[in-house]
C-alpha cells in the first residue's frame, strides 16, 4: 500500500468507543462503574481493535440528566472514582496505545454549580454576566425546545432575583454566556486542564448551542479553541455534535482547512441508513451519500449507527420517520420526543444476526471515522423501563450472570429475555467464531488494513439491483470496493469498475477468495440475502501463490 500517513492524522482511521464510566464495569462492588473497573478492561477494547476511547461525562454531578448537568469541571464524580484513579486509566489506556478523548458539556452547567449559585445570588454578582438574564421571558419558536415532553419553555424565573435566566435543555441546566470572554476563557482553561492530564481531545456537545449567542463572529470562538489546543497539542482533535443540513454543518469544519471542528457526525447519512433499513433498500443512503460534501483535507466525517441519546430521525420527512418507527418502534414508549427512538439496533432488528453484520459491515465500510457506542458489538439490548434516553444506557454484560460487579449481589437494570447477559455477554461470544463481537473484530481488523476506507476519495456505484449498495473508494493506486445486500433474498450483482479490466482480480477481505475482472472492468457474482463483502483490486502476480489459485 502506497498511502503516506502521519502521526499527526492519527484519528482519520481511528475505531472510536464512546462508554458511560457509570455503566461500564464496577470495580469496587458498590454497584456503580468506575474508573478502576474501566481500567480493568482495557485491554477488552485493544484486543477488539479500538484505538481511541470516547468519555461521556465523568464530572461532580447531581445526575438529574446523566451526568450532563456538571457542578465542576475540574475533578471526577466521587461514585467514579478521584483523580488519581483517572490518571491510572489514562496511563493504562496510552501503555496500550489507544487514546482518549472526553466530552466537552459547556454550553451550560448545573444549577447548583457554584457559578450558578454565585450568579443568582445579586444582580450585581461577579459571574451575574456568566448566564443569560432577562426581565421578562423572550420569544421563541416552539420547535427550539429540545426536550418537549418536559419543558415548555426556554426562560425559567429565578425567585430570589427576579428575572429570567435561559436554558436551551433542561430548567435546571442555564445556558452559559458565551458571549462573555471571561466564560470563554475558562472554557480554555477547562481543556487545557484535561489535556495535561493527557486526554487527545474532546467531542463537543451540541456545538451549535454553544456559538449561538456569540455576536459578530461565533466561529471564531471554535477557531480559537483549535488553536489553543494545536499550540498544546498539534494531534489533539474536536469531535462536533453538529446535527444540521450538510450546507450548514459545513461551516462547522472553518475556512476550508478544518481549523474549527477536526470531525463532525454525519447525522443525515445515519438517519437515511436508518430508512435505508427499514425500507430495505438502500436509496435512501445511497442519495445522502452522493450530496455530502467532501470533509476539508485537515477534517473527517464520523460514521455511526447510533449515538448515545435518542437515535434522532429529525431529518427525514414525517412520512419517512413513520416508516421508521412502523418498522423499528411502533410501540410509543419505544419513540421519544416525536422525532425519534430510544431503542438499540439489535432488539429494533429482532435480534438478526444477519442484518446486524450487514449494519456495522456498512458503518465500517463508509468513508470516514467509524464510532462505536459501547455494547454495539455484542448486540447489547436496552430497558425500556428506564426513562427517556436512559433506555439504551444499560449496564454493560461481561458475562452470563451479568459481570458487571465483582459483588455478585449486585442487581443492575439490565435487558431482560433475549437480550439479557444471559444471553448476550462478551464471555460467550469471544468463544463463538460466528458471534458479533468476532465479526466486529474482523471488521476493525479489515478496516484498519484498509487506509482507503478513511483517506480515499468514494463513489457510489451502480450495482444493477436496487437491493444493493456499492461503493468504492480510491487513494493513492489503492481501491477498495464495498457491496451490501439490504434484502431478504439473493441479489445479482454486476459492477463497472473504471480502470480496473482482466489483468487484474477482486480479492475478498471478509472471507477467502477472489473474483474475476473482465477486460472492459466488469465483475458479476450473487450476495445472498443480507450479504455484505469488501474486495481489493489486486493484480495476480502480486499475491501469494494460494490467492491466486483462488480466483473464481
Amino acid at each position: 500500500m502506497r498511502l503516506t500517513y502521519t502521526a499527526d492524522l492519527w484519528w482519520k482511521n481511528a475505531v472510536v468507543y464512546c462508554l458511560d464510566v457509570e455503566t461500564y464495569k464496577d470495580g469496587n462492588g458498590d454497584g456503580i462503574g468506575d474508573f478502576r473497573g474501566l481500567t480493568q478492561q482495557v485491554d477488552y477494547l485493544d484486543r477488539l481493535g479500538v484505538t481511541c476511547i470516547w468519555l461521556m461525562p465523568f464530572f461532580p454531578t447531581p445526575d438529574r440528566d446523566d451526568g450532563y448537568d456538571i457542578t465542576d469541571f475540574y475533578s471526577v464524580d466521587p461514585r467514579l472514582g478521584t483523580l488519581g484513579d483517572f490518571v491510572e486509566f489514562m496511563r493504562t489506556a496510552r501503555d496500550r496505545g489507544i487514546r482518549v478523548i472526553a466530552d466537552l458539556v459547556v454550553n451550560h452547567t448545573s444549577d447548583e454549580h457554584p457559578w450558578f449559585e454565585e450568579a443568582r445570588s445579586s444582580r450585581d454578582s461577579p459571574k451575574r454576566d456568566w448566564y443569560i438574564w432577562r426581565d421578562e421571558p423572550q420569544p421563541f419558536d416552539p420547535e427550539a425546545i429540545v426536550f418537549p415532553d418536559k419543558e415548555d419553555s426556554l426562560w425559567e424565573l429565578d425567585e430570589g432575583t427576579g428575572q429570567y435566566y435561559y436554558h436551551s435543555f433542561y430548567r435546571f441546566q442555564p445556558d452559559l454566556n458565551t458571549a462573555n470572554p471571561e466564560v470563554r476563557d475558562e472554557i480554555v482553561r477547562i481543556l487545557g486542564f484535561w489535556m495535561e492530564l493527557g486526554l487527545s481531545g474532546f467531542r463537543v456537545d451540541a456545538v451549535p448551542f454553544l456559538i449561538e449567542g456569540i455576536d459578530g463572529g461565533p466561529h471564531e470562538f471554535l477557531a480559537d479553541l483549535r488553536a489553543f489546543m494545536n499550540r498544546r497539542d498539534g494531534t489533539s482533535i474536536l469531535l462536533g455534535e453538529v446535527n444540521l443540513p450538510y450546507p450548514e454543518l459545513m461551516e462547522y469544519f472553518g475556512d476550508g482547512n478544518g481549523d474549527e471542528v477536526t470531525m463532525c457526525f454525519d447525522f443525515i447519512a445515519m438517519q437515511r441508513f436508518h430508512l435505508s433499513m427499514a425500507r430495505r433498500n438502500p436509496g435512501a443512503l445511497a442519495e445522502a451519500l452522493r450530496e455530502r460534501p467532501k470533509a476539508p483535507d485537515d477534517a473527517q466525517w464520523a460514521i455511526f449507527v447510533r449515538n448515545h441519546d435518542e437515535l434522532t430521525l429529525d431529518k427525514l420527512t414525517d412520512a419517512e420517520r413513520q416508516e421508521v418507527f412502523d418498522a423499528f418502534g411502533p410501540e410509543k414508549d419505544m419513540q421519544v420526543f416525536g422525532r425519534g427512538l430510544r431503542r438499540r439496533l439489535p432488539p429494533m432488528l429482532d435480534g438478526d444476526l444477519r442484518r446486524l453484520k450487514l449494519a456495522y459491515s456498512v458503518m465500517f465500510s463508509l468513508p470516514g471515522t467509524p464510532v462505536l457506542f459501547y455494547g454495539e458489538e455484542l448486540g447489547l439490548g436496552e430497558n425500556l423501563d428506564a426513562e427517556g434516553r436512559m433506555a439504551v444506557r444499560v449496564p454493560m454484560q461481561w458475562g452470563p450472570s451479568g459481570g458487571f460487579s465483582p459483588d455478585p449481589k449486585v442487581s443492575v437494570p439490565s435487558p431482560s429475555g433475549r437480550f439479557g447477559p444471559e444471553n448476550v455477554n462478551m464471555e460467550t461470544q469471544r468463544r463463538d467464531p460466528d458471534s458479533l463481537l468476532r465479526w466486529v473484530t474482523m471488521l476493525i481488523e479489515r478496516y484498519r488494513e484498509s487506509p482507503e476506507l478513511a483517506w480515499g476519495e468514494y463513489e457510489v456505484l451502480d450495482p444493477g439491483d436496487e437491493a444493493v449498495l456499492a461503493h468504492r473508494t480510491d487513494a493513492e493506486g489503492g481501491t477498495v470496493v464495498a457491496v451490501h445486500n439490504f434484502a431478504d433474498r439473493d441479489a445479482e450483482v454486476e459492477l463497472t469498475l473504471k480502470g480496473v479490466d482482466d489483468s487484474h482480480i477482486l480479492v475478498d477481505l471478509l472471507v477467502d477468495g477472489t473474483s474475476k475482472v473482465s477486460d472492459d472492468g466488469r465483475v458479476r457474482f450473487t450476495l445472498g440475502p443480507y450479504g455484505c463483502r469488501w474486495f481489493r483490486v489486486a493484480v495476480p502476480d502480486e499475491l501469494p501463490e494460494d490467492a491466486s489459485a483462488k480466483s473464481s
